[in-house]
């Protein structure tokens, strides 16, 4: 099957044309003497922020804000987003997954320069593997975004993560920037990363980074146990060392205002140990994990009139995971299991302003997705994937406008056994925000979506468990909301706030039941899940004096995730599991000409590790308090920040993940120098 691989490039590149490339040689006549204002990118004065114009609830992160952050890898910084549920099972190697709005890390796309990081086994990101000292803004849109100008994928999932990593910026007369960072801290960590940025001409830079972490993460934590939960004892959590390893190298051309290329090569891989969950008695683990990740990614851009925009972008991903079980009980006494993912990936985007404040676009993207394991009798699925999106918006002083369509066209082949099923599907949007009055920043936000998943390799083919039969999981969301900014005086240069009101709906959701006996189970479609909750964020800058400025902001969310799959079961109307009723988290920095303080908090209520919400499956809220100092200072040409931070202030082992306790206290002290 795969070589037809060739035949459906080839269609797909003549579907490009047809679609993008015949319009845009009909442009005869190109105007380089104009500058022309692009309707997608709003630049006004410094208090602006273009989430609060949005018609959906977006939230983002600047390289300032996560700087005031304690955090290491970026699910650090997502917690701190509203409606967000990061999966962590604890330490710098624990896998960590992000989820909005309760609809499951599977519909969360996450965005690497603008275009999608995939994986077709699981159908989720681990996203823990990201650094944050190469991002240079963090945003996170429920729905989608009002940008109509972007990969046909992201039209085609209910939320998305986006990274903008840093790009190489120059002064006039410099040619090399190098930037080296030393962090060191509790449980063992080292984590060594160094830049490199090199002007080749004056449209042409270079730059290249890594890093290098390693952590033993042998952090000690409360084990409690007895018939009443009485009995205490001080454990050390085993099974828990990593060293991991990221290195990226980028070529960037400005060949004029309006045309760019971008091209980054990216390579990661770890090793870790896998620790059990904290049981009586016995906390032995031996389970290994090994990852591997390289892709090349390629984007070009071009506005060829005032009119015209057009963007084209390529990915080849190839990923590599190795499970050591050496304690399994079998025949090999061990169980090694090793997969290989393999994605080729091609999109290309046009955008047409038929008035400055009226555009269309439409993008379309094909993947060919490929899994293989070390197993004689594994079906070795092949996935070909064609998305196509048309959408518009429309932008004034008061009204924003968005809708978009995306149809959806997927192949599944096997080497052996039944496939899954071929899908054709069509899923619409709308969005609306309105500023009801005109010297107030006040408006009023919607948005419907209707959206899927589909079943990922390992629900359909994984061993017993699989299941060819499985319909995608369908979601539909609404959202109704209010944002209000302003600048009040001198004290208080600027206040904002939103608030958003949302019902998620998911149908035919994939779980797994048990067939035979509990260690045989089955992938089926029985899910049904509502979804309603609330999302408030507040943002605060407050200048008592010319050189002190203080920061504050915070978030809040309450939802009702519940379980409606059976009138009559015993999870009917109860909370899904890892779904806490209550969450916040709030930030405050104070930064003055000497230093610069900042504080972060983290809460959850009470949860549920099951589907039943009984007291046995009951997991208690936790706060997680968090402190830095840090300053930034010239010595000669040399720019250093120094950075020593608490983690965990209260020393509480929490669970996020029920048996697997986090950290407790720790401390991280940082050094940057840029030359």
């Amino acid at each position: 099957m795969r070589k037809k691989h060739f035949g459906y490039i080839y269609s797909f590149i003549i579907c490009i044309y047809l679609l993008i490339g015949a319009p845009l040689s009909a442009q005869q006549k190109i105007d380089t003497t104009r500058v022309y204002e692009v309707p997608e990118v709003i630049v006004i004065n410094p208090y602006y922020t273009k989430e609060l114009h949005s018609s959906t609830p977006t939230q983002s992160f600047t390289r300032n804000d996560l700087k005031k952050m304690q955090a290491l890898q970026l699910s650090d910084a997502v917690k701190h987003f509203a409606g967000v549920t990061v999966k962590d099972y604890g330490g710098i190697g624990g896998l960590k997954t992000v989820s909005l709005r309760s609809l499951g890390a599977e519909h969360t796309a996450i965005g690497y320069d603008g275009i999608a990081v995939s994986n077709s086994q699981t159908g989720q990101i681990d996203i823990g593997r990201f650094s944050l000292e190469n991002v240079d803004q963090l945003s996170l849109s429920n729905g989608q975004s009002d940008n109509i100008f972007q990969s046909a994928r992201f039209f085609g999932s209910a939320g998305l993560l986006n990274i903008q990593t840093l790009t190489p910026k120059f002064k006039e007369s410099e040619a090399l920037r190098l930037t080296a960072i030393m962090k060191a801290g509790s449980w063992g960590l080292v984590n060594p990363a160094l830049w490199v940025d090199y002007k080749l001409s004056q449209k042409w830079a270079v730059s290249i980074n890594g890093e290098w972490m390693s952590a033993n993460g042998r952090y000690p934590y409360t084990l409690v146990y007895g018939d009443d939960n009485s009995m205490t004892s001080k454990e050390k959590r085993n099974n828990t060392e990593v060293k991991s390893g990221r290195i990226e190298a980028g070529l960037y051309g400005q060949l004029s205002e309006k045309e760019e290329v971008r091209v980054k090569a990216y390579y990661y891989q770890s090793s870790r140990g896998l620790p059990n969950a904290t049981t009586y008695y016995y906390d032995f683990a031996s389970q290994h994990l090994w990852d591997k990740n390289l892709f090349v990614q390629a984007r070009y851009k071009k506005e060829f009139s005032a009119k015209w925009v057009l963007e084209t972008s390529g990915k080849w991903n190839w990923s590599y995971q190795r499970y050591l079980d050496p304690d399994y009980k079998n025949t090999e006494q061990k169980q090694d299991s090793r997969y290989r993912q393999q994605e080729y990936y091609i999109s290309a985007i046009a955008l047409y302003r038929i008035l400055p404040n009226l555009s269309f676009s439409a993008t379309t993207d094909g993947s060919i997705q490929t899994l293989d394991i070390n197993s004689n009798n594994y079906a070795s699925p092949t996935r070909y994937s064609w998305l196509t999106a048309v959408a518009g918006k429309y932008v004034n002083n008061w009204l924003t406008l968005s809708a978009s369509g995306l149809f959806t066209f997927v192949n599944e082949h096997t080497i052996h056994g039944k496939s899954g099923a071929n899908y054709r599907r069509l899923t619409p949007f709308a969005s609306a925000s309105f500023k009801p009055f005109e010297h107030e920043d006040f408006r009023i936000r919607f948005f419907y979506k209707e959206i899927f998943r589909l079943p990922t390799f390992n629900d359909l083919y994984y061993g017993q468990i699989g299941n060819t039969d499985l319909l995608p999981e369908k979601v539909k969301q609404y959202n109704l909301g209010i944002t209000y900014s302003k600048s009040i005086n001198q004290l208080f240069s600027y206040i904002s706030i939103t608030a958003d009101g949302y019902y998620n709906r998911v149908n035919d959701k994939i779980v797994a039941t048990p067939t035979k006996n509990l260690f045989i189970w089955s992938m089926v479609n029985l899910g049904k899940v509502e979804i309603k909750g609330i999302d408030v964020t507040g943002t605060a800058r407050v200048q008592p004096m010319q050189k002190l400025g203080i920061t504050l902001s915070g978030n809040y969310t309450y939802q009702r995730a519940l379980d409606m799959t059976e009138l009559e079961g015993k999870t009917y109307k109860h909370q899904i599991a890892y779904t806490p009723r209550v969450s916040a988290s709030g930030q405050a920095a104070i930064e003055t000409p000497w230093i610069n303080l900042s504080y972060s908090l983290l809460f959850s209520g009470k949860r549920y590790c099951l589907g039943q919400n009984i007291s046995e499956n009951r997991l208690p809220s936790y706060t997680d308090h968090s402190v830095s100092i840090y300053r930034d200072f010239m010595i000669r040409k040399f720019r250093l920040t120094a950075n020593l931070e608490v983690l965990n202030l209260l020393n509480k082992n929490y669970e996020i993940v029920k048996n697997f306790p986090m950290p407790g206290r720790s401390v991280r002290a940082t050094l940057k120098v840029s030359y």
